[in-house]
């Protein structure tokens, strides 16, 4: 018997190969179709409204979910986002080396949030949403530490808001972290896992 009940598989709005991996560990079969969209725009007009991170990923997966259900009628369609914010700053991903050694000095030693959004649809409808958060507390690192860890870090460094993934050379970064690990790779799955349950999608 089958895991899963529909006959095509869920559609993730998002390029994220760390959502893609966990979706396919879990057993969920994924198409990927990146969402057309103006991530940038949205995410600043809220951040000028003072929204919180948590209503900002809401919002952006649900537009990344929204715009990829416009163009395929009947599909299941997952939108997910991920911010990062410390003392009250929202923090975006590095554009280079140098940038990242900045973000990692500036949360060395300090403890900060991911917050992972998740939303599905179908025809245009939300039929599920989940916002999850961790905290991790980030050891002291002197600038030596911090391009050591940048010499290892690889794509890393400016494919995360943190400048880490957490399974990866990213783990010597922290000395503790509380909350869920998919919520910090970017996805909260379990919630999304129920959703798919709710929605008859899938039969475990």
């Amino acid at each position: 018997m089958s895991l899963w009940s529909f006959p095509s598989p869920l559609l993730l709005a998002s390029a994220s190969t760390a959502r893609r991996a966990m979706l396919m560990d879990a057993g969920i079969p994924v198409d990927i179709e990146p969402a057309r969209i103006d991530e940038r725009a949205l995410d600043q007009s809220l951040r000028a409204a003072g929204a919180p991170p948590g209503k900002i990923a809401l919002a952006l997966a649900r537009a990344k979910a929204a715009a990829v259900s416009a163009h395929h009628p009947g599909r299941l369609v997952l939108g997910a986002d991920q911010l990062l914010d410390c003392d009250g700053t929202i923090f975006d991903k590095a554009r280079d080396r140098s940038e990242a050694e900045q973000k990692l000095a500036a949360l060395a030693g300090k403890t900060h949030r991911l917050t992972s959004a998740a939303v599905l649809v179908r025809d245009g409808h939300t039929v599920f949403e989940s916002v999850s958060e961790a905290s991790l507390t980030m050891r002291p690192l002197d600038s030596v530490a911090i391009a050591l860890y940048a010499d290892q870090a690889g794509a890393a460094l400016t494919a995360c808001a943190g400048c880490y993934e957490i399974e990866g050379r990213g783990a010597h970064l922290f000395n503790r972290i509380e909350g869920d690990h998919f919520t910090i790779r970017g996805l909260p799955l379990l919630d999304v896992l129920a959703g798919l349950r709710a929605e008859g999608w899938i039969r475990l």
